[in-house]
């Protein structure tokens, strides 16, 4: 280090702030021993911003204040406004703004050339953290005009940067992405690579605000193994990428990640700490937390308004205020104080909190009478669909369809809240990744729902069918989306099963196994990375008429199942019309569903020696019951038809062969009508070749597989032992008209995307499934709980189930419950034996459990598990 300068330590900090702090005592070390003052006070400039980049931000205050010292000890006023000018910077970063702008105001005037561009630049970037954002932007301005008639390219980086974040807050959104691509180029060419990252990372928050989620978390992403090479710890950076979770919404994931936040963010953290609580705040009211929502803003707002920050400040607000609405609070003075935060928010550049809160202050109004003010606001909100970000659209166009509704054009509110659902869907296509389609359909949830309340409200059967169907399961809806061969995703997967595998054994070897787990954690992070940058594209399949529904069902009957605002009805299709009915309350039916699952998993669990006799009565009197309300009122309607049910998803896991009606039926179960049409109207395989694989750790399973390869209906490739891994499986799989996967299963309700079955060398999950180029034509898996799905908003269904219709297969047969191989092994045969004589699925499926309900109290109760799904 012999030589070094505090100018090159200075260069250095944002290319490898640990070295730059090396640099930098050498540089003081020589420049004491010189007695040089002023090259002494650069020396602790730059070790101070260097720890700043580590953010340690009290060595980098103790380094700065030294370094104003030395300067006016030095006689140099332009080395103490440096300095003055860096401190400032650190100030702000842990919200002592006043601090701040007081620091940088003392150093400007002593400031020259490109050291009053660097100033100015500084400047912008304090009143850039106290929101206020004109001000700022004629800062960067000024100094980006300074330094480049100086040639002065870091300093014009860092305002290029600077200036780029600001328009992503304020809706410039292109204007940013120039200067990101412009300070990126500049950063390169002076090789900074940390700087570099950042600039990523800023890209990815103006990614985020587009609404352009792919590109967003493939910038985060690229930033982070930039973070981690360089080893440079970015804590606050958790805050950017919770607004991105919390826009899809992500929820399961963006709440664990608010609460990381909260447990790390402390000490100098305080700016992000706020930040934390208030998207801890949106994630509690998006999950109907509105106690825990309205705690949370208020702590927000009250950190906003010590550090000075007015945008945020009204965005907790707004938390606040819409949690009053959501409780059912009704008064002017909630309709003004939400008019108010709408305007504020508007002019600060938020436009999609303001159009939320404008949207709620016209509800209040409407539901007290004032409809004049109603409309006023709506009208205003509604200018949003006709440009920005395609969320901001789908709002504009909600606001538009209530405007209509209340000056009494019905027919144009229809239309404006159809629009409205189609433009979202092109926005959910975009996004490729299942995951992230299926999520982002919570956004249609107030559209979706108001059309659904007006088709109720008129009886009639197809209308109402129709508008369930507008939001029903609607990414499997779309063309699926893989992704590319070349993404890493294949590398990945393997390295998570080779880390499951090991935590498999690690206990009964005696290992440790939390090294094991957080391996694992990061696994499944990186898989859901991969997947989400995937591009999208593709088509959406609308949903039928009833005329399009009735031809194709032909003798059979459809019934989708519909909860509106807690009531439970069924829209029943047969013999060629659509008829309505009313079943009561849905939580009745849940209650129901709990107490039969209950009584099954029981029958298949209990053991030998203990009676089951009170247990078989309990889960058929559930049965009875669970029939009476959900079939018993359409009796006349249904009479002996095939059925195929589309239950809301609250429903999902109801084993419905246990209903007596069901009992010996041919039933299929659907996510949606759509869904049912697109796979029963799929083009017919012939079953000529079989895939046949059994996993480890299940003795049963290799005989369920001899006894089907056996039958010798179809030519078999048998897949057992060793042989059976994922990639053999999955590899056999592609393109077979069928497969038949005897496997220890798991369903993961926390991210139903890593359900599995568990073969030779690690689990088969959701996303292998998804990296096939032909799914099977028929799929039948007998492992536990591989028919569940979780269930999001908009009946959105995730699992095997979804994956598999998702991607084109035409049938699923798979159990909703637990079900033990050894009494399920004569089932699945008899079932291939009726498959291979030609009979439907679901007529085989219907035939073969009649067959061995009689086999014993845990055969009912398996037997009863099984469902066919799809066609």
């Amino acid at each position: 280090m012999a030589g070094v300068s505090a100018a090159a330590a200075l260069e250095a900090r944002q290319r490898d702030p640990r070295a730059a702090i090396e640099m930098g005592r050498s540089a003081l070390r020589a420049a004491r021993a010189s007695g040089d003052d002023e090259e002494a006070s650069a020396a602790e400039r730059a070790i101070g911003l260097a720890w700043r980049e580590l953010h340690d931000f009290d060595a980098a205050l103790r380094h700065l204040r030294r370094s104003v010292r030395l300067a006016e000890r030095a006689g140099s006023a332009r080395a103490a406004a440096l300095a003055r000018m860096s401190m400032a910077f650190v100030l702000s970063n842990t919200g002592r703004h006043a601090q701040a702008l007081r620091a940088i105001n003392e150093a400007l005037p002593h400031l020259r050339g490109v050291d009053a561009g660097s100033g100015r630049m500084q400047r912008g970037l304090v009143l850039h953290y106290l929101c206020r954002y004109d001000e700022a932007l004629r800062e960067y301005n000024g100094a980006i005009e300074v330094v480049r008639r100086f040639g002065e390219r870091l300093v014009e980086a860092r305002a290029l940067n600077n200036r780029g974040l600001l328009r992503a807050y304020t809706g410039g959104l292109r204007a940013a992405d120039e200067d990101f691509d412009r300070a990126a180029v500049l950063y390169r060419d002076l090789d900074q690579a940390l700087a570099v990252a950042d600039v990523r990372w800023n890209a990815g928050i103006s990614a985020s605000r587009a609404g352009d989620v792919p590109r967003a978390l493939t910038m985060f992403a690229e930033a982070e193994r930039e973070y981690r090479r360089l080893a440079v710890p970015r804590p606050a950076l958790l805050i950017n990428r919770l607004e991105l979770l919390v826009s899809v919404p992500l929820l399961e994931e963006a709440r664990a990640a608010a609460d990381r936040a909260l447990e790390e963010l402390g000490g100098d953290l305080v700016l992000a700490r706020s930040e934390a609580l208030f998207y801890r705040a949106r994630i509690a009211l998006l999950e109907g937390d509105l106690d825990l929502a309205v705690r949370m803003a208020a702590a927000a707002r009250k950190g906003f308004r010590r550090e000075k920050r007015d945008v945020w400040a009204e965005g907790a607000r707004h938390v606040e205020l819409r949690a009053a609405y959501l409780s059912g609070q009704r008064t002017r003075a909630l309709v003004t104080a939400l008019t108010g935060v709408a305007s504020r928010l508007d002019a600060l550049g938020w436009r999609m909190a303001g159009l939320e809160a404008r949207v709620d202050a016209a509800l209040v109004a409407r539901d007290l009478g004032d409809r004049s003010r109603a409309v006023a606001e709506l009208t205003t909100a509604g200018a949003a669909r006709r440009g920005g970000p395609a969320a901001h659209r789908v709002q504009g166009w909600y606001a538009e369809a209530l405007r209509r509704d209340l000056l009494g054009n019905a027919r144009g509110a229809q239309i404006a809240l159809r629009r409205g659902l189609a433009l979202l869907d092109e926005y959910r296509v975009s996004l490729g990744a299942t995951e992230l389609r299926a999520l982002s359909g919570a956004q249609g949830a107030a559209l979706a729902s108001e059309g659904l309340r007006t088709a109720v409200a008129g009886g009639r059967a197809g209308r109402v069918l129709s508008w369930a169907e507008a939001w029903r399961a609607g990414a499997l809806r779309m063309t699926p989306a893989r992704p590319p061969e070349d993404s890493g995703l294949a590398d990945a997967l393997a390295e998570l099963r080779a880390v499951t595998a090991d935590l498999e054994v690690a206990p009964t070897a005696g290992r440790p196994t939390a090294v094991l787990r957080q391996r694992q954690v990061r696994g499944e992070q990186r898989v859901r990375e991969l997947t989400r940058q995937a591009g999208g594209g593709g088509a959406v399949f609308k949903p039928p008429a009833v005329g399009e529904l009735a031809r194709a069902l032909g003798t059979s009957a459809l019934v989708e199942y519909v909860d509106h605002e807690g009531e439970l009805l069924a829209v029943v299709v047969a013999g060629g019309r659509a008829s309505l009915h009313r079943l009561g309350p849905l939580d009745g039916a849940l209650r129901e569903l709990r107490l039969l699952r209950f009584a099954l998993h029981r029958l298949v669990t209990l053991p030998e020696h203990v009676d089951r006799t009170a247990v078989r009565a309990g889960a058929e009197h559930a049965a009875r019951l669970l029939q009476n309300r959900l079939l018993g009122p359409l009796r006349r309607r249904l009479d002996d038809r095939p059925l195929v049910l589309a239950p809301t998803g609250r429903l999902g896991g109801l084993p419905w062969s246990a209903l007596p009606a069901c009992r010996g039926r041919a039933v299929t179960v659907v996510p949606s009508a759509t869904v049912w049409l697109r796979a029963a109207t799929s083009t017919l395989v012939s079953h000529d070749r079989a895939v046949l694989a059994a996993g480890p750790r299940l003795p049963a399973a290799p005989t369920e597989i001899t006894a089907i390869s056996s039958l010798g209906s179809v030519p078999a490739s048998v897949l057992v032992g060793g042989a059976a891994t994922v990639d053999a499986v999955a590899s056999a799989m592609d393109g077979a008209p069928l497969a038949h996967v005897a496997a220890h299963g798991s369903f993961r309700a926390d991210n139903p995307l890593f359900s599995a079955l568990e073969l030779a060398d690690g689990p088969l999950t959701v996303y292998d499934l998804e990296r096939l180029r032909t799914p099977p034509a028929l799929v039948v898996l007998s492992a536990c709980d591989s028919g569940l799905s979780a269930v999001r908003p908009g009946d959105e269904v995730m699992g095997f189930t979804a994956a598999l219709l998702g991607l084109g297969t035409r049938t699923l047969v798979a159990p909703v419950i637990p079900v033990p191989a050894e009494v399920t092994t004569p089932l699945m045969v008899d079932l291939h034996r009726r498959l291979g004589q030609g009979q439907a699925p679901a007529v085989a499926l219907a035939g073969a459990q009649e067959a061995h309900r009689g086999d014993g109290d845990a055969a009912f109760a398996a037997s009863a598990g099984f469902l066919c799904f799809g066609a």
